[in-house]
């Protein structure tokens, strides 16, 4: 059954879907972006000197590891002007600890890795509403035990806790809006629910520059989203899914209560008649949709199996990127926080140029676009000639190209995969996406350079330019249901 020809009937962009949208998903993007970026200030090093060397000489205030008798230095003092405290000044992560806070990240990505994994499994099998109130159930309990580490080990094991759910919490938020509209829509929700993730990352910003404590900060990331499980009796289910799932009645509800809200007329002989239709519909299918799908089911046919490659591969570029560029946005200056803000903030102008142009051009000439830019932006920030502020503008420019083709993705990536494997497949994409971002902490770390990160970044996002041209274009399509339906959308 075409859902979104069955769409135009209840209302495809109504009264009901602007209060979802407005009222329930967009708020719902924030928690992500919040224990995404949290950790690089909770573990920032400061400058830092060997306490006993401070008061024999004052003016030195260099991080130095041995004091004036070349003895490994046992005691440290800290530069107190920009935080009050990080985990690196209450438990002297410097020196021989150095690597500590980078191990923490990349152990932090690792198990965001396994938990959008797990995440595809969920939503696809329960539900898109339960999948993400058990990630923010695990989210907030984590998050707020990270405010009561006695110690780095405890602490880490906490964030492994809260890393487990980032980014896997903001799926739900993504596809549940493009579920509920008709094709016409689609760009609309996913610039909005982008949109209102740059708000946050903004709005973060404000919070870090406010809490300079590091265990304030982690209650003040993660006490406010507690107040969100009032959303459980407001959040609805797909009814796309419910449908793909064989749960007719459970969909009609809500269905009902949607064309009720957006002023449409629907008699309960409709209905009967569009049952009947359905389970004729349902029963005639060679692969019924209630059976559960595996990641083999992605790689089963030919066509599937190119796109879904495809898809993980421009995924994994556009996460590595993005993740990188926000990660090493503190370090571009001396003002991690205005820096910080400067990554969010130059997000916001590309929207206002993505909305009209995506509804014009479509998805794949603009991907490619976004990341060409992207690309040569990331490259030519290495030149050597460039001053500080040549390289802070192109570093702008490639935050901006790849925030545009990561919004793009956003929409195109769910568009592509069938409806009772779209979570699976975008789980997929997603954890290979996240194999970039746990490795570039200890390239930074080992000495390697930004130059050679940004090298990397620009020569991936070029080559994802070139792979998005074979990929076919979804705008104003019907999604596809069921394999079958993805594997004859070429």
């Amino acid at each position: 059954m075409d859902f979104d020809k069955m769409l135009i009937d209840f209302g495809e962009y109504g009264l009901y879907q602007k209060q979802l949208i407005w009222l329930v998903v967009l708020p719902c993007v924030l928690p992500c972006g919040f224990h995404a970026y949290n950790q690089l200030f909770m573990a920032s090093t400061p400058e830092h000197w060997c306490k006993d060397e401070y008061y024999f000489n004052s003016t030195s205030k260099i991080n130095q590891c041995l004091d004036s008798m070349n003895n490994t230095c046992k005691f440290w003092d800290y530069d107190h002007s920009r935080y009050l405290s990080t985990i690196v000044t209450e438990w002297d992560l410097v020196c021989s600890k150095q690597f500590y806070p980078t191990f923490a990240l990349t152990i932090f990505g690792l198990s965001g890795l396994f938990g959008m994994l797990l995440f595809g499994f969920i939503q696809d099998g329960l539900g898109r509403r339960p999948a993400f109130f058990i990630y923010l159930f695990i989210e907030c309990i984590f998050g707020i035990a990270t405010a009561f580490a006695k110690d780095f080990w405890m602490w880490l094991i906490f964030r492994i806790g809260v890393g487990f759910t980032v980014p896997a919490i903001l799926a739900t938020p993504n596809v549940l809006p493009i579920e509920f509209v008709g094709p016409a829509h689609r760009t609309t929700c996913i610039l909005l629910t982008n949109i209102a993730h740059s708000v946050g990352m903004v709005i973060l910003s404000l919070v870090l520059y406010a809490f300079r404590d590091w265990r304030q900060l982690a209650l003040a990331t993660s006490l406010p989203f507690t107040v969100y499980f009032l959303y459980w009796w407001s959040f609805p289910e797909s009814p796309r899914w419910l449908l793909a799932c064989g749960k007719f009645e459970k969909a009609k509800t809500i269905l009902l209560k949607m064309a009720k809200v957006n002023g449409k007329d629907i008699s309960l002989d409709y209905m009967d008649q569009l049952k009947i239709k359905y389970e004729e519909e349902f029963k005639n299918q060679k692969s019924k949709t209630i059976k559960k799908y595996n990641i083999f089911h992605l790689f089963k046919t030919p066509n599937l199996r190119f796109k879904t490659m495809a898809i993980t591969f421009i995924w994994f570029v556009n996460t590595t990127v993005y993740v990188g560029l926000s990660y090493y946005a503190p370090a571009l200056s001396s003002d991690e926080h205005l820096n910080f803000f400067l990554a969010g903030a130059v997000e916001l102008p590309t929207y206002i140029v993505l909305w009209p142009a995506m509804e014009k051009f479509g998805r794949k000439s603009l991907l490619h676009i976004s990341m060409l830019i992207g690309g040569c932006a990331c490259l030519i920030a290495t030149f050597p000639i460039l001053d500080d502020q040549w390289t802070l503008i192109m570093f702008c420019i490639g935050k901006m190209g790849i925030s545009s083709s990561y919004v793009i993705l956003s929409l195109f990536a769910p568009e592509l995969y069938p409806t009772v494997v779209r979570g699976l497949g975008i789980s997929v994409s997603s954890v290979a996406g996240m194999i970039g971002p746990v490795g570039l902490p200890v390239i930074n770390y080992v000495g390697m350079g930004s130059q050679l990160s940004l090298i990397v970044m620009g020569v991936l996002q070029i080559i994802g330019a070139f792979v998005t041209l074979l990929l076919p274009e979804t705008k104003n399509c019907h999604l596809p249901q069921t394999l079958d339906d993805g594997e004859e959308y070429k």
